[in-house]
């Protein structure tokens, strides 16, 4: 059954007159996580937006949000610090490059330092 507000996902019907017309929506797929020797991931500093406070940005995850939730509860535990995923991305409070670059690379991801 569809919510009440489906229809701002529905792209490129305006209208029908059909009484049995029944909308399809895209599926997306089920997006598979790549390895993590595939994976391209960057991390920078981030300050912008944030009130002048600093966050360290994983971005380049290729997968599901379960496993970006996972990457992130683990790095942010390995820190010692709070943070947050958002939008395919990991934000973890503080200045912490140096060392999450050394943790992916050691959990067998490919990362890199931008910034």
């Amino acid at each position: 059954m569809a919510k009440k507000n489906d229809w701002k996902k529905r792209e490129g019907i305006v209208y029908s007159t059909a009484s049995d017309f029944e909308y399809s929506y895209q599926n997306q797929g089920t997006m598979q996580t790549i390895p993590p020797q595939q994976q391209q991931l960057r991390v920078l500093l981030d300050k912008s937006g944030r009130a002048g406070k600093q966050v360290t940005l994983v971005t380049g995850f290729v997968g599901t949000e379960d496993d970006l939730n996972e990457l992130g509860k683990m790095l942010k535990s390995k820190c010692g610090t709070g943070g947050s995923v958002k939008d395919g991305e990991i934000l973890v409070q503080g200045d912490f490059r140096e060392k999450i670059v050394d943790l992916l690379i050691k959990a067998g991801y490919k990362a890199k330092r931008s910034g």
